[in-house]
């Protein structure tokens, strides 16, 4: 017996071994899965989240309540375009996105159907867009780190920067990752901008023409918990700001002070998704509290909020 005992030990020991190699294996994946999808912060938000009251959810834009309604629904004919950011217009209850590889404005159905193309001649990356009123769009230039206010009309056939006024942005702590998001704020009468990587947000006086007032203002916030910023989203029933970060997956709710409210992830499985959506660039939302957002290349999805 004592010959078998000796004969086992190592056998057994060598199973040690793989099991503990096959543990420490398991934890590094859990640990890279944690910071790939902050898994931490998402957890954070989603304890923060179940001590929100009642009044304070009707505040709120509440993202928690959206189920998907149209998942994943291929922008025709824009399959190489890159689809970098979407606006609603109330004017024409349609939506505009822009497109960064293929410098041009696409006129979308609020279902995601191409209306027209309007080519953008003299953009070099126009990353983030939003609908000002009577046809006046902003539309940003990351690479040239500009906003250009453009006019479209019915018989708009092509812009061109070159005509229209222009705002410069100054420079970024990335060149390549500057300014990916916009949004119009009226309530405030500002332009708000987000910068991609490290996500930072400014404020920039305006008035509803495009007109700058001042110069550009950083916004102190702690709270933007993303890898990455893409689209903003400035919702004036509540006051709140839509975040949107392409490499964390999520949606962000903020306050008027930039205390985080609700979130959104945006993975497979969660708020009706059938699959992740592979990388979320626009965002907006109609009158009706309709979320509209699309995804590289040409992928557009709609998320309305459950009764």
């Amino acid at each position: 017996m004592a010959v078998n005992a000796q004969t086992l030990t190592p056998t057994k020991s060598r199973r040690r071994v793989r099991w503990a190699w096959l543990l420490i294996a398991v934890l590094v994946i859990l640990a890279g899965l944690s910071f790939a999808w902050d898994w931490n912060d998402r957890g954070l938000l989603w304890l923060r989240e179940r001590s929100v009251t009642p009044a304070e959810r009707a505040a709120s834009v509440w993202l928690p309540d959206y189920q998907v309604d149209i998942d994943a629904k291929p922008l025709a004919g824009m399959e190489k375009d890159e689809a970098s950011d979407v606006s609603y217009d109330p004017a024409s209850k349609t939506l505009y996105a822009v497109m960064g590889k293929n410098a041009f404005l696409s006129q979308l159905t609020l279902t995601g159907d191409v209306i027209r193309k309007i080519p953008l001649v003299g953009w070099s990356n126009p990353e983030a867009l939003a609908v000002l009123g009577d046809g006046r769009i902003a539309i940003v230039d990351e690479r040239q780190h500009l906003v250009t206010v453009v006019t479209v009309t019915p018989d708009t056939k092509t812009l061109n920067i070159a005509d229209f006024p222009k705002y410069d942005l100054g420079p970024s702590k990335d060149q390549n990752k500057a300014f990916e998001g916009i949004a119009w704020d009226p309530r405030n009468q500002q332009f708000l901008f987000g910068e991609e990587r490290p996500p930072a947000l400014y404020s920039l006086k305006a008035d509803v023409s495009g007109k700058v007032d001042g110069t550009k203002k950083k916004l102190i916030n702690d709270n933007l918990i993303v890898r990455n910023l893409s689209s903003l989203y400035a919702h004036q029933k509540t006051g709140h700001l839509l975040v949107l970060s392409a490499e964390s997956h999520m949606l962000l709710e903020l306050d008027e002070k930039g205390n985080q409210v609700s979130f959104m992830t945006l993975l497979h499985g969660f708020n009706g998704l059938s699959e992740t959506i592979p990388r979320a660039e626009g965002v907006t939302m109609d009158e009706n509290g309709t979320l509209y957002m699309v995804s590289e290349p040409n992928l557009f999805y709609s998320f309305k909020k459950k009764q």
